[in-house]
């Protein structure tokens, strides 16, 4: 079901969408652990939750943006999504233990050498 106009502008404008979508990123987190938990190719979580701290972050900022905040809370938003996004490059490329699990990072310590999954 396709909400109408009417009700999707009531949304933007109230800043209400943001929220919906912040409450699937929640849920997409919620997965992220039970997938490391229970299976699964078991990503490396912080790297992962850095991310979507960082999304999150910045959607606050459009929300804020949306409800006409003041700027500097905007400002604060951004500011917070470009720590979270540092966290995670800091992560990837100094947080030790590069795997199968975290192709987006290759070894750099080692050229050439190939990774292989784990059982």
């Amino acid at each position: 079901m396709i909400p109408d106009a009417a009700t999707l502008a009531a949304l933007f404008a109230s800043g209400r969408i943001i929220d919906v979508i912040l409450g699937l990123v929640a849920l997409e987190a919620a997965a992220l652990v039970a997938w490391r938990l229970y299976g699964g190719d078991r990503p490396l979580l912080a790297p992962l939750f850095c991310n979507l701290a960082s999304g999150a972050a910045l959607m606050m900022a459009i929300r804020a943006a949306l409800i006409g905040s003041d700027w500097t809370v905007v400002a604060l938003c951004l500011i917070a999504s470009l720590m979270a996004h540092l966290g995670e490059v800091a992560l990837r490329m100094f947080g030790g233990s590069r795997s199968a699990s975290d192709p987006a990072m290759p070894d750099l310590g080692q050229p050439g050498r190939t990774v292989t999954r784990r059982a």
